[in-house]
């Protein structure tokens, strides 16, 4: 599946939407990208999976945010035979209070996916916990960059940020195309 057909894919499962959304940023947008609608599909999530593992070499671990990038970090697991971590948003206020489940040696260069990528501050905030816990983390890879400053956030922090598709990607498929912003 190319890029263009990607992007009609997410549009048709109703994971990219329009309207009016207030965004994790706070920003309010007249596009909404669930990813979690595409990742529920198999075929999808292996499309994902499969694009993302190219990044994964060089690598000694996956690493997903709760909630949205956990599937993909799992597919792209299974795709690469690397070992995942599940990172929380907050650590949990009860057990072992960890911030992330999984397996993790000082040293270890961990690969960050993510699902979408507006300015990147949960990513970020995730990046430096696990740089906190001794993880390397130079590169990350969205399904989506909304190319509304994420890259540049991570850029600033010394990660390189890919993505499958970005807004663009999702404006030039998009048939009787409005503005993505």
């Amino acid at each position: 599946m190319d890029r263009t057909a990607f992007a009609k894919a997410l549009l048709d499962c109703g994971a990219v939407q329009f309207g009016t959304f207030t965004l994790a940023s706070g920003k309010t947008s007249d596009w909404y990208c669930d990813i979690k609608r595409a990742v529920t599909r198999p075929e999808l999530l292996r499309h994902i999976a499969k694009g993302m593992a190219p990044h994964a070499p060089g690598h000694a671990r996956i690493a997903g945010v709760e909630l949205g990038a956990v599937p993909i970090a799992a597919a792209v697991s299974l795709e690469t035979g690397l070992p995942y971590l599940m990172v929380r948003k907050a650590a949990k206020e009860h057990g072992t209070r960890k911030d992330f489940e999984g397996e993790l040696t000082a040293g270890d260069r961990v690969l960050f996916v993510e699902d979408v990528v507006t300015t990147a501050g949960t990513l970020a905030r995730s990046i430096e916990g696990l740089r906190a816990a001794g993880a390397v983390v130079d590169d990350a890879v969205a399904v989506v960059d909304r190319e509304e400053g994420g890259r540049e956030a991570l850029q600033a922090i010394g990660v390189r940020l890919s993505s499958l598709l970005t807004a663009n990607d999702l404006r030039a498929t998009r048939s009787g195309a409005g503005s993505l912003k």
